[in-house]
């Protein structure tokens, strides 16, 4: 206690200064884009809205790396006319946009060509005059077995190019449905206490005990073991993961036509200077090279071909000790001297008339699907 005063709480001797009101913004007019109405709310001085440029050069086309996800997709109507018209939904990374093509068909009566004009497209079921901003179709909103409406446009994914699945899989921490770990993780909860149940059924579509099934009879097995609780992709990714994979899966020729029409377009024509680096670098001149020799010889020259169409063709041209026979290599990319007719390769970005399933998996692997859903059989 000093001088009889027992409470030492301050006494504000200033009043508390008035919150700080928060700040709105009218409604959506409907005139223009809404991130440019926004921007004429942010003060007196007019700017265009920022883009994300950071992601534009990320993202952008690069080489044969399109970064445009191509999903083949079907109307859903009653309509007998339009329940077979096919289109092509393309969504492009760099900025979040989609365009829609139709694929002319014979006989039809349905012209084809554009069916919506690119551009971001918002999901449906939102409030059009609002403060808030509006919410966009993205990646991961699209997927084969989903069903998206575009404008009043119903439409049900039914495949992806090989392109997408890959771009998928590779980015399977942003997009689930190709995740191998999630998809067994989340099966896993719903088999685990029928494991010897599903071993059993299993066995049963494999009369020959060859350890395989076709993808179809996987594909009905997972459907009544799951209840229709995984998605069409995700059953792809499955079949992808454990399917058997051919030896040769990968055509030579349609890889060694693609990659001529790319070295074409960038006009390299460096074949005899990158021979005579090969030759040079053989110092036992037995015509072979280690395969990642060549990979960085191919890098040095700046080949304009990605990354994977590279490796894959390096793997064709090598023998069982991962030396690849160089000559042959430069020879198959010489679209001067050796040119290989380019037949039906994809030149528009909408023009993709394949049929599903474009993945080849035609026998899956079951025992180790089931021994990583449940652990090896003793």
């Amino acid at each position: 206690t000093v001088f009889a005063v027992e409470d030492f709480t301050p006494v504000p001797y200033k009043a508390p200064p008035p919150p700080k009101p928060e700040k709105t913004f009218p409604p959506y007019t409907g005139f223009g884009s809404e991130e440019d109405s926004l921007c004429s709310c942010m003060g007196l001085i007019l700017k265009p809205p920022t883009k994300d440029f950071k992601k534009f050069l990320e993202k952008d086309r690069i080489g044969m790396e399109s970064n445009i996800l191509r999903f083949l997709a079907k109307l859903i109507t009653d309509s007998p006319i339009d329940k077979d018209r096919k289109l092509i939904i393309s969504y492009f990374l760099s900025d979040d946009t989609i365009s829609v093509f139709e694929h002319a068909q014979r006989n039809s009566g349905i012209l084809g060509g554009k069916f919506l004009e690119r551009g971001r497209i918002k999901k449906p079921g939102q409030e059009l005059f609002k403060s808030e901003p509006s919410e966009y179709f993205k990646a991961q909103d699209l997927f084969v077995g989903a069903s998206v409406c575009f404008h009043g446009h119903n439409f049900l994914l039914v495949d992806a190019d090989e392109y997408t699945l890959n771009y998928m899989e590779k980015h399977a921490n942003e997009f689930s449905v190709a995740d191998v770990g999630a998809i067994l993780k989340k099966l896993k909860g719903i088999t685990e206490p029928r494991s010897r149940e599903i071993r059993q059924l299993f066995a049963a579509t494999d009369p020959d005990h060859n350890k395989v099934i076709e993808y179809d009879a996987f594909r009905n097995l997972i459907v009544s073991i799951t209840d229709g609780a995984l998605s069409d992709h995700e059953m792809v990714t499955l079949g992808r993961y454990y399917g058997v994979k051919d030896e040769y899966e990968m055509d030579l020729h349609y890889l060694l036509a693609v990659a001529q029409e790319q070295l074409k377009k960038n006009r390299f024509e460096n074949f005899e200077q990158l021979t005579a680096v090969f030759l040079y670098n053989d110092r036992e001149k037995c015509g072979m090279l280690p395969h990642e020799m060549c990979r960085t010889i191919c890098k040095s020259f700046r080949l304009p071909l990605a990354r994977d169409d590279l490796q894959a063709l390096l793997t064709m041209f090598e023998d069982d000790n991962k030396q690849v026979e160089y000559k042959k290599f430069v020879d198959g990319l010489n679209w001067r001297e050796n040119p290989i007719p380019v037949f039906q390769t994809i030149k528009n970005e909408d023009d993709w008339t394949r049929q599903p399933p474009i993945f080849h998996v035609k026998d899956i692997k079951y025992l180790p699907l089931l021994d990583d859903l449940f652990g090896k059989e003793e």
